[in-house]
């Protein structure tokens, strides 16, 4: 070492600190370490947060020295030394003990921990010395030491809670202040060490002056504008004063403008920075959460700076998942609120980003579970979609897992499970569901013991479920105990609580449950007392109008039915009119309220029946097209099973009430709603383009995407990226609304794709009367629509649903036998069933068509059977009766007239409307005599009728013959979008459970129902299905005609001929080969006419008596033009 000491310095480097505690608990700028030099000199390191900081120290004069940690409170020019953290009495000689390695130097303990230091200390000559100027004089200044002395104090206040320690520091800090005008360098830190202490106080309740604490900040801050060293630091300290402020006065403002500081501070703090750590997530996550609570006037802001929040948590962030959460919990609540569906999908699409995020064994993966569980609940119960039921109780158990007995959150775990199997109890009643429910309910009730700020909600959700329990089961102890939770839980709410709403309309419904059981008048004025107040809380649009709606609608019913007062049947409808055409409920509810009236208005016999029916087709189709694939919107329709009879009791209802065109229209409403639905998207418009052309371009353009939206997300699997599709799907369609909307503007299109009139309708009688037959269990009957004037009513006397019923199951009883019989044994069974469905239901139209219309014989009819008509032949009613005068066989209904078949009126008006446009004749015969694994057996006749086709079609058209290896999938399909004639010779295969899955057989794979529906064929004409169960629908829902013909029908072909049960191969030759001999018979200049082929089906059928059995004849119809 040389021998001039003056010469030498030491180089001190900082490299790290641990356990590094500030006494008031006060979050510093920063951290520096200040070692005395000598009486008159110090050295300081920079404010930092110690990750490595290197200085020069002076030279050693003196071998003691005396270290100290500090923390600061400014980070450029600081006022005072700040706070000591630890300090230690050490000597240059043992600073330089440890050679070129770093060292840790421990500092006596602080509140039970030792601070430390990480070192690195060497030796440098004079001229290495380039930082002289941290050596600071150690000159006595009053300010400086008036802030010292208030932070000893206030460490000391926060250590002891001695308010004259904290009075003592007030004292100093605004000693300080006063000495510290507006101009002064040092008036914001000084503005800031009063502030800081007088809220610690206001915490601590020692201090009550929040308002003016509060401005203290604020000025703070205005000081330390965006970009000065401190800015950040105060932009915390205010949001820390509001949120205090805000949780002594839940006032939603002081909220509100916190979040609007968070969302300044997150950019200037990002993740892994030391502000960020200490403190600001923490501050921001609680402005967020406690922003979800705030009324829904604010929270639209709040979500707005939520998202901005987000934005600043990319993926990644360790906080993402919780904000993610918070915006999803936000969303939900605005939709509560609101009823916008695209609030609650955005709210799942985040919800599950955040599950996603916490794999298992996360700290957050319960909460997220719960969340999103939460939020697909609500969708179900706005949508009724089952899977998303499925998906709420398997998150739900998941979390209850994550939640064992003596966990924090079990309560609320406990408490969504239990909502959900209620919710599933209530879908299919599976008493385990609501049992278990009941006793999940129970165990919470336990961990939130009276003073539980969530006892309340705990109280209602067990009274609900034994409420559920009683309307199943029907034991009164369930009923009473749930009317004193109810009630218990309703003392717990407090007046402007935003929840207390459904404990009311909950208690009115259990009252109301009770009245009809003891009669006791006052149950049933409390629950109409309850709905009303319920009611005037709510904001008109609110959801939950609707239950309160409901609710009463129940009173009035309850009472009426006891006292049969008038006024309360109208007071109960007018409760259902309002509750089902409240606007933000989601469709399920309000379809089902919908039901109801009708069940109340035919029961009661309402004035208000035929309007309760129209609402509820409206609502249905509604619902209906907010689902994205036809097999989604059979799914939806599924679940209103009990509802299927509606259309025919609608119609039933109006032929009552002699509104016989108002019964035609609403039969049409309320059947072959999936036609309906798909068949808008391929609506013609060349009326509109004529003086809208621009208009019209954007309809079509709009009506294809909506069509691929729809079949991009049939095909998609994943849920959650199914569920991104349907939301493109539903924004899709809202453009679509709106140009419908405005074409409906325009004058002469008001009625544009709106359900048709009656005179809409008989275009459909253009060509022949179409018979409607109506089979309702308030009436059976038929309802002719002539080509012009008004329908005509066939009240059918001696037929009633029953009765229906049972020739249908005597049909299908009867056509099984006959496949056991040889061809010439008599079909005895077949001709008595067929005899009665002359004498019963065509006998009376025929005289109607006869006497009343004058229809000349041989005419075109068609028949548009409704419910248990549809499984009855009604083309091939027969007498089978001699004339009275011996002379021969009485005529059967075939041999009066050419009979057809539609599905519904507006499917024959649209292929007739696709007639306008006819496209080159090509055929194409297309047959699969032996199909892929599992689709059937061989059939051997197949290649000699195409064969026989092939001979018959004349040779002016062009002919395609596919089969064998070339009858495929793609192959099929190609050939029925490519010709304009087909005939099809394969297994056909009919689902009952799902009829979209309904297929004929092919080499590879089947040709679905569903690809048929996809595989637009716009110039087609006509098709002839020899296959088996081509023309006949589901048990489920009859009226829909969902079967291959009327898919075939829908993809372009305007005349269908197909089967109503299985069909032999080698019988149907004879049929077939009779049919083409008659459709081909006789052409004008040899251009082939599918019209004809209902005129071609009746001979056809009719020549080939003495080859093929009854039942292998009439097994063949005509549908369409």
């Amino acid at each position: 070492m040389p021998d001039n000491a003056e010469s030498q310095f030491i180089s001190l480097e900082i490299i790290g600190a641990k356990n590094l505690q500030v006494p008031s608990e006060r979050i510093p700028a920063g951290i520096y370490v200040s070692i005395n030099v000598d009486s008159r000199r110090r050295w300081k390191s920079a404010i930092s947060i110690l990750s490595s900081d290197k200085s020069v120290a002076s030279s050693r004069e003196s071998p003691a020295l005396s270290m100290e940690i500090r923390a600061s409170f400014e980070l450029d020019r600081t006022l005072g030394n700040g706070e000591i953290i630890g300090r230690l009495q050490t000597s240059w000689d043992e600073l330089l003990d440890h050679g070129d390695e770093p060292f840790e130097l421990s500092f006596p303990p602080v509140r039970g921990v030792k601070p430390s230091l990480m070192l690195k200390a060497t030796i440098v000559h004079a001229s290495d010395n380039q930082d002289g100027a941290l050596l600071d004089s150690l000159v006595d200044c009053e300010i400086a030491r008036e802030t010292d002395a208030g932070h000893v104090r206030f460490s000391r206040y926060m250590r002891h809670e001695r308010v004259s320690h904290l009075n003592g520091a007030v004292e100093r800090f605004q000693l300080v202040l006063d000495r510290c005008p507006v101009d002064h360098p040092d008036h914001a830190a000084a503005l800031t060490n009063l502030a800081w202490a007088r809220l610690q106080g206001y915490i601590q309740n020692d201090l009550q002056d929040i308002d003016t604490t509060t401005s203290l900040f604020r000025e703070a801050l205005a000081l330390r504008p965006q970009g000065h060293p401190n800015h950040t630091l105060s932009l915390f300290h205010l949001i820390f004063a509001l949120i205090w402020r805000y949780s002594k006065e839940r006032t939603s403002v002081f909220i509100h403008e916190s979040l609007q500081l968070c969302c300044k501070l997150l950019p200037l703090s990002p993740e892994g920075t030391y502000l960020c750590s200490t403190g600001v997530d923490s501050a921001v996550d609680y402005v967020i959460a406690e922003c979800n609570n705030i009324p829904i006037g604010a929270s639209d802001e709040g979500i707005h700076i939520q998202r901005v929040v987000l934005e600043f948590r990319p993926l990644g962030h360790q906080r993402r998942p919780i904000t993610l959460t918070a915006l999803a919990l936000a969303l939900k609540a605005r939709f509560r609120d609101r009823g916008s569906i695209d609030d609650l999908e955005e709210s799942i699409q985040l919800g599950r980003e955040a599950v996603s995020l916490c794999p298992e064994g996360h700290c957050d993966r319960g909460t997220c579970l719960n969340n999103l569980a939460s939020s697909l609940q609500s969708r179900f119960d706005h949508q009724g979609k089952s899977h998303d039921l499925d998906e709420v109780i398997s998150m739900h158990e998941e979390a209850l897992r994550l939640s064992p007995v003596g966990h924090k959150f079990r309560d609320f775990s406990l408490d969504n499970l239990g909502c959900a199997l209620r919710t599933r109890f209530v879908k299919h009643g599976d008493v385990d569901d609501i049992n278990r429910a009941v006793s999940l309910f129970r165990e919470a009730l336990t961990l939130r013991p009276p003073g539980h700020p969530r006892r309340d909600t705990t109280l209602n959700n067990l009274a609900l479920a034994l409420d559920t329990r009683y309307d199943k089961l029907h034991v009164i102890e369930d009923l009473n105990e749930a009317i004193d939770l109810y009630r218990e839980s309703l003392r717990l709410k407090q007046l402007d609580d935003p929840e207390r709403h459904r404990i009311l309309f909950n208690l009115s419904s259990a009252l109301c449950s009770r009245f009809t059981q003891t009669r006791e008048n006052e149950d049933v004025e409390e629950a109409i007392r309850l709905c009303q107040e319920s009611l005037v809380v709510l904001p008109l649009l609110h959801p939950d109008r609707y239950f309160s709606l409901m609710r009463l609608q129940e009173a009035y019913l309850s009472r009426y039915q006891v006292q049969h007062n008038p006024t309360d049947l109208s007071l109960a409808v007018e409760n259902y009119r309002l509750a089902s055409r409240h606007p933000t409920q989601g469709f399920p509810q309000r379809i089902i309220q919908a039901y109801y009236w009708t069940v109340t208005a035919e029961q009661h016999g309402d004035g208000s029946t035929l309007e309760a029916y129209s609402t509820f087709f409206e609502l249905l189709d509604a619902h209906l097209g907010t689902r994205s694939s036809t097999t989604s919107r059979r799914e939806a329709a599924s679940a209103f099973h009990y509802a299927r009879s509606l259309p025919v009791n609608a119609a039933s209802c109006a032929i009552r009430s002699d509104n016989l065109r108002r019964a035609v229209e609403l039969a049409e409403q309320g059947r072959g709603q999936q036609w309906s639905l798909a068949s808008r998207l391929k609506t013609p418009v060349e009326e509109l383009e004529l003086g809208h052309p621009h208009l019209a371009r954007k309809f079509s353009e709009l009506s294809k995407r909506v069509s691929n939206a729809a079949q991009g997300s049939a095909t998609i699997t994943d849920r959650a990226a199914a569920e991104v599709a349907e939301t493109k799907y539903r924004k899709t369609t809202m453009e679509w609304e709106a140009v419908v909307a405005e074409i409906r503007n325009l004058q002469g299109f008001s009625r544009f794709l709106l359900p048709p009139s009656y005179k809409d309708l008989q275009v459909a009688a253009r060509n022949g009367p179409v018979i409607i037959l109506v089979a309702s269990k308030y009436s059976c009957s038929a309802i002719i629509v002539p080509t012009s004037g008004e329908p005509h009513h066939v009240h059918l006397l001696r037929i009633t649903l029953p009765h229906l019923e049972k020739l249908k199951d005597d049909f299908a009883t009867a056509i099984r036998h006959t496949a056991r019989m040889r061809p010439e044994e008599p079909r005895k069974k077949l001709r008595v069933l067929l005899r009665i469905v002359w004498d019963e239901i065509m006998l009376p139209i025929v005289n109607i068509l006869q006497h009343d219309l004058k229809l000349r014989h041989r005419s075109r009819i068609w028949l548009c059977p409704t419910a248990a008509f549809t499984s009855i032949p009604l083309h091939a009613a027969n007498p089978f009766r001699m004339n009275a005068d011996r002379s021969g066989s009485e005529p059967c209904l075939e041999d009066l007239y050419i009979c057809s078949y539609t599905p519904t009126l507006s499917a024959l008006v649209r292929a007739r409307q696709a007639m306008k446009t006819r496209g080159t004749p090509s055929f194409a015969a297309i047959g699969q005599s032996q199909p892929g694994a599992g689709q059937g057996d061989v059939l051997p006749a197949v290649d000699s009728e195409l064969e026989l086709v092939h001979t018959l079609v004349p040779p002016n058209v062009k002919f395609t013959n596919i089969s064998k290896d070339e009858a495929t999938q793609a192959g099929a399909l190609n050939a029925l979008q490519c010709n304009t004639w087909v005939h099809l010779a394969c297994h056909g295969k009919q689902d009952l459970e799902q009829p979209y899955n309904s297929c004929f057989s092919m080499r590879d794979k089947p040709v679905t129902l569903l690809d048929i529906m996809e595989n637009n064929s716009p110039q087609a004409e006509f098709a002839f299905l020899s296959a088996c169960h081509t023309a006949v629908g589901d048990e489920e829902t009859p009226d829909e005609a969902i079967h291959l013909a009327a898919g075939l029908q829908f993809s372009g072909f305007k005349t269908v001929v197909g089967t109503l049960w299985g069909v032999s191969d080698v019988l149907a030759k004879h049929v077939v080969e009779a049919f083409y001999e008659k459709m081909f018979e006789d052409l004008e200049d040899g251009v082939i006419d599918c019209t004809k082929a209902a005129w071609a089906l009746n001979r056809a059928t009719h020549a080939v008596k003495t080859k093929v059995p009854l039942e292998q004849r009439m097994v063949f119809i005509h549908i369409g033009v």
